[in-house]
């Protein structure tokens, strides 16, 4: 007998049916055994009664988190003992067959219920944390959105494309993870905080419309609503208005929040605010729209007209978004001045998106001048080496025939963690790090071996 999940015993009332899961809970009345079988699908309960020596005796021994196999009829449970808070409250299984695939050690915390549980020991144990509920419909929920968006992006006329991983080390706001190589000793690749250089490339390429669910590294200190890798929808266009690139994302966010999430969208289209405006309305460039902080409620909001530099705290100048974002128009002349005063009055064509109080994205229309993204470095203090050294291949890229071109990088991860109503992006990964970028389940960061650290030339500092 072929296997069905769970959920479609609702359809199978008076028939045998064949169940594999895991026990979610036992309970025995007088000499009735009761068992909750736990699938992907959900949960039934299950029966077994002593008439059946042979089955009752190994029934008897059933615990928690095994896993078992069963055949038995579904039937209607009797009156008074439904359970409407689950889709199969009316029915159970009797069963005829059983048999026990896997025992199991008592887990270190309760599946079967809700409780506060020690994080740590949830994050060594994470295969099991996924066992619970809440947990299995956030990474169900994350699978639907990812779907939801490659599917909406396809329609929309995108191309999917896969951008390199090991890539080469530039600055783009945070510390790269960098990768030794072993074939060119003292040689390192890096992690890509972003696919920002690839898909302005693959612009230059004549690919017009990119995107990708894109995986993305930070080495930064230690955050507790950060990690260290996270995914990112990222995007890019060519031939296009900054209007252009927001119309897309609210027609994309507001599908997502209503037919994924079944979530209220306060205000649309999204209200616009300018960085002066949020800063002096709201005192911060992420705010939240909401009166009565309603989670069922997303209020988005766009904000535009960022300045183009900053200062960092040594006084020095740096990008407020990224070195790649293209100046206002009415700006540009500012560009010739080398008066820090005049360089911070320069606005930029980059767009933040917001909800509920948090970033959830951002991008820029580009620059495609050689001439100005080479004074954009040279601003920010790279010299004509360093900048033919780490940003040669763009500069040359745009000799080429560079179409105008712009784009956005969405965090799925945030997004996911409004959606589910979750304190902290950690709750909608699969495994995620510890706030301080351990992988407790894994033992990593961890040492490597000596021969390895020869292999690729490299010591160890203690």
């Amino acid at each position: 007998m072929k296997r069905i999940p769970i959920i479609e015993t609702t359809e199978k009332t008076g028939q045998l049916v064949k169940l594999n899961g895991w026990v979610h809970s036992r309970r025995d009345h007088g000499k009735i055994i009761f068992i909750d079988l736990r699938d992907k699908s959900g949960l039934i309960q299950i029966v077994f009664l002593p008439e059946n020596k042979e089955i009752y005796q190994l029934a008897n021994a059933l615990r928690p988190e095994w896993v078992i196999s069963l055949e038995g009829k579904v039937q209607n449970r009797p009156k008074g003992m439904e359970n409407p808070k689950i889709p199969t409250g009316k029915i159970e299984v009797a069963v005829e067959k059983l048999e026990i695939l896997n025992q199991a050690k008592t887990p270190p915390f309760e599946i079967s219920e809700e409780k506060e549980i020690n994080e740590e020991v949830r994050l060594k144990y994470r295969y099991l944390d996924l066992r619970r509920e809440r947990m299995k419909n956030n990474l169900i929920l994350r699978h639907k959105v990812v779907k939801f968006i490659r599917d909406f992006m396809n329609d929309k006329g995108f191309l999917e494309i896969e951008t390199p991983i090991l890539t080469k080390a530039t600055p783009e706001g945070a510390r790269d993870y960098i990768v030794p190589s072993r074939i060119y000793p003292g040689k390192f690749y890096a992690l890509p905080q972003s696919p920002q250089q690839y898909k302005q490339l693959l612009m230059v390429a004549g690919l017009e419309k990119y995107f990708q669910i894109a995986r993305c590294f930070r080495d930064e200190d230690t955050r507790g609503d950060r990690q260290p890798e996270f995914t990112q929808l990222d995007i890019e266009m060519s031939f296009i208005t900054q209007d252009d690139i927001l119309n897309l994302i609210e027609e994309l966010y507001i599908e997502i929040a209503e037919k994924v999430a079944h979530k209220k969208v306060l205000q649309k289209p999204f209200p616009k605010f300018t960085y002066k405006e949020a800063m002096e309305k709201f005192s911060d460039d992420k705010f939240d729209l909401r009166k009565e902080k309603d989670p069922d409620v997303l209020a988005f909001a766009w904000v535009v007209d960022f300045p183009l530099f900053e200062k960092t705290e040594t006084k020095e100048l740096t990008s407020s978004h990224h070195p790649f974002t293209a100046p206002k128009d009415g700006d540009l002349h500012l560009l010739k001045s080398n008066n820090p005063k005049d360089l911070l009055k320069i606005r930029s064509w980059q767009h933040d998106l917001v909800c509920n109080g948090y970033e959830v994205g951002g991008g820029s229309i580009r620059i495609t001048n050689p001439k100005i993204q080479s004074r954009i470095f040279e601003i920010l203090g790279h010299s004509k080496e360093e900048i033919h050294r780490k940003f040669g291949h763009l500069l040359t890229a745009f000799e080429y025939g560079v179409p105008p071109h712009g784009g956005i990088a969405t965090g799925i991860d945030r997004l996911l963690s409004i959606l589910a109503d979750e304190p902290n992006i950690r709750e909608i990964m699969a495994f995620p790090k510890t706030g301080d970028g351990r992988d407790l389940m894994m033992s990593a960061p961890n040492e490597v071996s000596p021969a390895q650290l020869k292999e690729l030339r490299i010591k160890a500092a203690k």
